[in-house]
């Protein structure tokens, strides 16, 4: 069943999409660049994720509605979700390594989500329009896996988390 872009349960899900999506753009990097700790990293990591599991929800409604042009944007939607889910859970459970796992799921999962706004909306956008269409699909990365990676060797926690147990 192909439900066509001027649909009224369409536009409806575009449009909570859109304003979820855009709190997720939001939330992560206050969460992201808040102090590690009690208060405003907690909560606006929480406010992300259950933004992001709206957003990927909306996505996957709008992709069985329109799946031959939206597929790919399903895809990139599981991967944002799933990445954050492990970074949640990592931390909330506590797994061996669980900052480096966490900072790793959240800013994957981050960076997905930009890839995934940039691959759907790049074409429409001043500056991005005039990039080839591989750069959506890549440049979110290149900016974010290295902040990932700096971040997941030399934040405090991540250290620690790497260093090995001190016998007495």
């Amino acid at each position: 069943m192909v439900i066509h872009s001027d649909a009224p349960i369409f536009l409806a899900i575009v449009a909570v999409h859109v304003l979820v999506a855009l709190g997720c753009v939001a939330a992560g990097p206050v969460a992201m660049l808040s102090r590690k700790g009690p208060g405003r990293h907690p909560l606006f990591g929480t406010v992300y994720y259950w933004l992001l599991s709206v957003a990927c929800a909306s996505a996957a409604a709008l992709s069985a509605m329109r799946w031959a042009e939206d597929s790919p944007l399903f895809v990139l939607g599981a991967l944002s979700f799933a990445a954050a889910s492990v970074g949640r859970t990592a931390m909330r459970r506590r797994w061996r390594n669980w900052a480096r796992l966490h900072i790793g799921g959240m800013g994957l999962s981050y960076v997905i989500l930009v890839t995934a706004f940039y691959v759907d909306n790049g074409p429409n956008l001043p500056l991005w329009k005039d990039l080839p269409s591989i750069a959506y699909w890549v440049v979110p990365g290149a900016i974010g896996v290295p902040l990932i990676v700096r971040a997941r060797f030399t934040h405090p926690l991540a250290r620690r988390a790497g260093r090995p147990a001190q016998s007495s």
